[in-house]
């Protein structure tokens, strides 16, 4: 039902025995009048529609005069109508509407400029915590509600998120409402209460002359947590600011002169000001199927923006700045408090599990593809495929969660997720690979596969490549050259045979030689040639499908295709080591051995299987595992657990709903396009190398004799790491940069990685 400006000039005019002139204005949901009288004096008018809404616009009009009363100057007043009552009720069309007056405030809406003076930003500190002062004694039965834009209801937005398309924009909205959940619900009886504006947005603020004049609008009011009301200030201050941490700084140390606020609601304003951009955001994207009205996506681009350099900041340092301004303690740990740890790690813990970078890190949370120290520092994870979906992601932690709260036992027991699992994996995989074995970790599934294949042959001799890593178990170290021949190795068991790394770059046959797989394959040819002379069989050939500690290097094309036809007519299986590239990673292709064209025998997947819960697989042929079923008994005690099951489930959810793979191809090729631009500008890159976010850059100091570049690589990777970037090294002589981030990573970490590469570079 809408109202003409005749209509209301009558209703003034009846009610309030005023003359006015009459404008119409924007509303959220009320329609919104500005009114002038004969001597120039403004009023706003504002028509509510139905009965049912008038306790509340009672209430709101009860605050506002209770502020005004506590000499509240930046509140509008309520005028009265001519019998003397703060709301004006009337019939339209069959239909109850309520007509209220306000004072009208002068000022310009803080949202209409970009500008946030440092005045204007403490002078709403301060307005605020004036209002929620004067307010925590204002009771009324009205503000006990419901209302969606509570953000002690916030959980509630988690129905709305499906209506953002945006895979990415989902996922980080659905992530700080998980962290709300974690760190917000069991502190909220902690909180103080009090009946609160709860919407100080940026189009509810209204400046002049660098101070905040007026707060208006309380059609959200209600009975909340007091610190929520600072929440939303803050969050709509920071919009388009490029250091939105100082402003929400300098807000809430205002408010807390004011108003002295609690180390505990300080230590959770991160985490409501996040919530409050993912309940906006969501509530947008609901809209968006319902509404044209654009004062209802008003602030959903400056929202998006906001998150995406929210994210970016440690919710320590957050925490820690708001503690300081206040004049609480830091929160930071001291740096003595590491030596305690490394030396209680240095007792309790082997010496031989080694500690990243020469500076220690000790990372207290994960946020996707960014993680947080303990010292307020951001990084952005750059080499942690294990996390193969990111950190923390919201889909997987709920699977984990819920299955972890109603049952885990071992595979005894029929269970639905099990066999779903299963049937999940095999459908990605050649129609040969049906049968599933779940295990713990890649160790233990290559462990498995090597079992199986000896079982199945009859043999026991296995070739491996040279400078190949298999895991931790006994007999993976055993087929891991990059162990026996290192430091403190066994060395070369009998049994097992290194073929040549096939190494385009330095290896005899190199980049530009169509024929380099064939020549590769023909060294494996030697190896099982001379094991026939020998009167021995071969058991097994396994290789990662791009190599990983090796050098993070793309195998030939044709490679695989030749040395599996050369195994196979010797008796062996094929075994492809999917632990570090399967799911995706690669981007052209779902699984690494997919790229050469190739369908091996038994699959061993592990790491990114479980975004870094501790499981992994073996899945074979119906014949290796007929064979395999000899009448001993395959058991793994949690290999297969339910909370494992509907671990992997969440997962294959998550690539395919949220398309990592073509997430993983198009950041990929932009990465590697940008590393490559740096290649032919910086003299110490010697070879970029990779598919989708499986990206290798060698170093070299010389690159006609290949020098490696050791041990400037370790210079530069702690360089990265104070530029807020964790990269690491690989390859026979850890001369290469190895970059292989969760699947989250995109186009504008790929851009800044590079860019920040760029300038460290240019100092060698």
């Amino acid at each position: 039902m809408i109202l003409s400006e005749t209509h209301i000039k009558e209703l003034i005019a009846d009610h309030y025995q005023m003359e006015v002139f009459v404008q119409k204005m924007e509303g959220y949901e009320d329609q919104n009048f500005l009114l002038q009288d004969q001597s120039g004096q403004k009023f706003i008018a504002k028509v509510t529609l139905g009965a049912d809404q008038f306790p509340f616009l009672e209430a709101q009009l009860k605050a506002m005069q209770h502020l005004d009363k506590k000499g509240h100057t930046a509140i509008q007043k309520v005028v009265e109508n001519k019998i003397g009552n703060a709301l004006t009720s009337f019939e339209q069309e069959n239909a109850t509407l309520a007509l209220r007056v306000l004072t009208y405030l002068d000022g310009t809406f803080m949202g209409h400029s970009a500008l946030r003076l440092p005045a204007v930003v403490e002078s709403l500190g301060t307005q605020l915590a004036i209002m929620d002062h004067y307010l925590e004694d204002f009771k009324h039965p009205a503000a006990y509600r419901y209302t969606e834009w509570d953000l002690a209801r916030v959980l509630d937005c988690r129905e709305k998120l499906w209506h953002i398309k945006d895979h990415e924009k989902r996922t980080m909205a659905a992530y700080f409402l998980l962290q709300y959940e974690m760190e917000v619900l069991p502190l909220q009886n902690q909180l103080r209460k009090a009946v609160i504006h709860n919407d100080a947005n940026d189009y509810n603020v209204l400046v002049k002359d660098g101070t905040v004049t007026g707060i208006i609008d309380f059609g959200d009011m209600v009975e909340s947590q007091l610190v929520h009301n600072l929440a939303i200030a803050c969050t709509y201050a920071m919009f388009k600011q490029p250091d939105p941490l100082a402003v929400a700084e300098r807000l809430v140390k205002n408010y807390h002169k004011t108003y002295p606020l609690t180390e505990t609601e300080l230590s959770i304003l991160y985490y409501l000001i996040a919530a409050r951009l993912s309940m906006s955001v969501s509530t947008s994207a609901q809209q968006r199927t319902q509404s044209n009205n654009p004062h209802h996506f008003i602030s959903e681009q400056d929202a998006w923006a906001l998150l995406y350099q929210w994210i970016k900041i440690n919710p320590l340092l957050a925490q820690n700045r708001f503690n300081l301004c206040c004049g609480y303690a830091s929160v930071f740990v001291p740096d003595e408090a590491y030596s305690a740890l490394k030396q209680s790690r240095k007792e309790n813990v082997g010496a031989n599990l080694s500690i990243s970078y020469q500076k220690s890190l000790k990372i207290s949370r994960g946020a996707l593809q960014y993680l947080y120290d303990d010292q307020g520092r951001t990084y952005i994870d750059c080499v942690n495929n294990v996390s193969h979906v990111g950190h923390c992601h919201p889909v997987v932690v709920k699977a984990m969660q819920q299955q972890l709260a109603r049952l885990n036992t071992n595979t005894r027991y029929l269970h639905d997720s099990l066999v779903e699992y299963a049937c999940l994996l095999t459908a990605t995989l050649p129609e040969k690979l049906k049968v599933c074995y779940f295990t713990n970790s890649g160790s233990e599934a290559n462990d498995l596969a090597i079992r199986i294949s000896r079982h199945f042959t009859k043999q026991r001799d296995v070739i491996v490549l040279d400078h190949a890593y298999h895991g931790t178990s006994t007999v993976a170290m055993e087929l891991s050259p990059y162990k026996f021949d290192g430091p403190g190795g066994a060395g070369q068991q009998p049994y097992i045979h290194k073929g040549m790394n096939p190494d385009l770059y330095r290896g005899p046959y190199r980049y530009g030689d169509p024929e380099a797989g064939k020549k590769y394959a023909s060294d494996i040819s030697d190896t099982i040639g001379q094991l026939k002379e020998q009167g021995t069989g071969i058991a097994a050939f396994i290789c990662e499908t791009l190599l990983g500690v090796g050098g993070q290097i793309p195998l030939p094309y044709g490679y695989l295709k030749e040395v599996y036809a050369l195994v196979r007519k010797a008796g062996g299986l094929c075994i492809a080591d999917e632990v570090q590239v399967g799911f995706g990673r690669v981007g052209e292709k779902f699984w690494g051995f997919e790229l050469q064209d190739v369908e091996p025998d038994i699959v061993v997947l592990g790491k990114p299987i479980g975004n870094g819960h501790p499981l992994a697989a073996v899945v074979v042929t119906e014949e290796v595992a007929a064979a395999f079923n000899n009448g001993m008994e395959y058991f793994n005690t949690y290999g297969g657990n339910p909370v494992s099951m509907e671990t992997g489930i969440a997962v294959m959810e998550v690539i395919r709903e949220e398309k990592l793979q073509e997430r993983a191809l198009e950041t990929g090729n932009y990465l590697m396009e940008e590393l490559n631009k740096l290649m032919a500008k910086h003299e110490i890159i010697g070879d970029v190398r990779g598919k989708g976010l499986f990206v290798g850059v060698e170093l070299v100091t010389d690159r006609k004799n290949l020098n490696p570049a050791i041990p400037l690589i370790d210079e530069i990777v702690e360089k990265m790491k104070e530029r807020g970037f964790l990269i690491s090294t690989d390859g026979p002589l850890h001369n290469v940069l190895k970059i292989k981030p969760p699947m989250v990573f995109n186009i504008e970490n790929a851009s800044a990685l590079a860019a920040h590469l760029d300038e460290v570079l240019n100092d060698y």
